[in-house]
């Protein structure tokens, strides 16, 4: 299997059409036809389903469009890693991270990189921890940025110099907006819209189910959200109370939601994390550099 070929396969499921992806690969249609025929033989599956006017994967088709879109960026974030070893100091640095207020500190440490060598490129993945660890460990990312705790076995880590403080966000003219803080006893009743480290698969991980102890089960969770900004839309329109960490959201007085901290008080640390034994580029080793330099003097 040839990453040439998958790039021609990934260029239909993109344009959804022999034609159209012929042409902007500059190949002829019969020889783009003859070569995915030649990849379906060789995986010996169908991908392909030709209609009148449209072009549609096979199930065994999506399954080979997220793999070839992996090998094909894995390919060539290692091609300009080796074409810029013999470069001024240059390439691209990428970096997994879900919605966080520490990220101010690695965007400190890339404006310091990218004034002492522009030729950096930085490109920054946003997903919660399973889709960052996936693309980690499969060598699509030099670094993720992790909430605590967390499995580090498999990596290498530091520690970030602040901890993130959950809360809820909710509208300036709801009863709970009164409070200084908001209990457990608050938020049973009430409509709860929680982020996916509230599920009973991440909860463990990121302390709810001690803080809610029994009661997390009768929580009433109308609805989810993966970004913080939908969460304070749906909190706009008042679907509900979002519990979320704090900075994430605008919550200032042209607002019209605000933020209350959680009572007893519930922090995640966060981690920045590589693979161990990882072989760095020079741009993402002189970022690993400038994170220990920061962040290990201040532990």
């Amino acid at each position: 299997m040839e990453i040439r070929v998958l790039k021609y396969f990934l260029a239909i499921a993109r344009e959804g059409s022999i034609t159209a992806a012929a042409n902007s690969l500059h190949l002829t249609q019969p020889t783009l036809t003859r070569q995915i025929q030649e990849l379906e033989k060789e995986l010996g599956q169908k991908l392909l389903i030709r209609g009148k006017q449209h072009i549609t994967l096979t199930a065994e088709g999506m399954i080979l469009r997220k793999r070839a879109e992996e090998i094909v960026d894995l390919a060539e974030k290692t091609e300009a890693e080796f074409h810029s070893i013999n470069e001024t100091i240059g390439g691209d640095i990428y970096i997994g991270s879900g919605e966080t207020d520490s990220m101010k500190y690695i965007a400190e440490i890339l404006k310091e990189l990218q004034e002492e060598y522009p030729l950096i490129k930085f490109h920054i993945h946003s997903g919660n921890a399973e889709d960052v660890t996936e693309k980690l460990d499969k060598g699509l990312l030099d670094f993720g940025i992790l909430i605590q705790p967390i499995n580090l076995s498999k990596y290498d880590y530091m520690t970030l110099p602040e901890k993130d403080v959950w809360g809820v966000i909710m509208r300036k003219d709801s009863p709970l907006a009164k409070k200084e803080f908001i209990e457990l006893k608050d938020l049973m009743g009430v409509p709860i819209i929680a982020s996916r480290q509230m599920s009973r698969k991440y909860s463990a991980e990121s302390g709810f189910l001690d803080w809610f102890g029994d009661e997390f089960e009768k929580i009433n969770i109308t609805a989810t959200y993966n970004l913080v900004y939908n969460a304070a839309i749906m909190v706009k329109a008042g679907l509900g109370y979002a519990v979320t960490l704090d900075k994430l959201a605008n919550t200032s007085s042209e607002s019209e939601i605000c933020f209350r901290p959680l009572y007893p008080r519930l922090e995640s640390g966060l981690d920045l994390v590589w693979k161990k034994y990882q072989v760095f580029s020079p741009a993402a080793g002189l970022f690993l550099e400038k994170c220990k330099q920061k962040f290990l003097q201040k532990q």
